[in-house]
């Protein structure tokens, strides 16, 4: 006589440390584009997590142009940075939504000056007590060309790893004058939406895109 298989029902710590494991197998672009999409799709929110290319450069710059020239307008530490720079890396929209695995995608533009120097994008797998969507953006000066370089290396950069950068609230942004940026990087986060609370950079991964 054939066994008959026995079934076990998975308890919902089971089943969450099962998604976690498999989460971090799979931390990859494809992955976290997939997993903003099914979620924020489940409530109903409409995302753009397409690869820059297919959003085609000129808009993707003139997006980028305008975050950076608002951020400047409305917070003077971000206009002396800017000055400063020797590059500045912007996301002028990114996705963020999860439920206990969270995921983030954005598409940005680096400008050396005036001059565009490349295009990238900006991924992240969050684990924990989190539910919703939200966008933001954020803005990166690189201080020096080492940090310059670490960002262009293969595989990417990761933020909290290698080069400092330093994440800047009002609180931080307020004690710093031009006589203390003494950082590798500087992030400005900005145009903050959505029904997830804060935004933090740490863990996220930039990588640059082919041209």
């Amino acid at each position: 006589m054939q066994a008959i298989p026995s079934y076990r029902f998975l308890s919902v710590p089971e089943i969450v440390a099962s998604l976690l494991e498999r989460a971090r197998g799979l931390a990859s672009l494809a992955f976290v584009r997939a997993w903003i999409c099914t979620f924020a799709g489940a409530l109903g929110i409409a995302v753009a997590v397409t690869p820059a290319a297919a959003q085609g450069h000129p808009e993707l710059q003139a997006n980028a142009r305008a975050a950076l020239s608002g951020l400047e307008a409305q917070d003077p530490l971000a206009a002396i940075l800017s000055k400063r720079a020797v590059a500045v890396l912007v996301f002028p929209e990114v996705t963020k939504a999860g439920f206990l695995i969270g995921g983030e995608y954005g598409n940005g533009i680096m400008f050396r000056g005036e001059r565009f120097a490349g295009h990238y994008n900006t991924a992240g797998v969050s684990y924990g007590l989190q539910a919703g969507a939200q966008t933001f953006g954020y803005a990166l000066f690189f201080m020096n060309e080492r940090a310059v370089q670490a960002l262009n290396a293969a595989g990417g950069f990761q933020v909290g790893v290698g080069p400092s950068v330093v994440v800047l609230d009002q609180g931080k942004a307020r004690s710093l004058t031009s006589e203390t940026l003494t950082s590798d990087a500087y992030a400005f986060v900005f145009g903050q939406q959505g029904l997830m609370a804060g935004v933090g950079l740490e863990g996220t991964k930039i990588t640059r895109l082919k041209q």
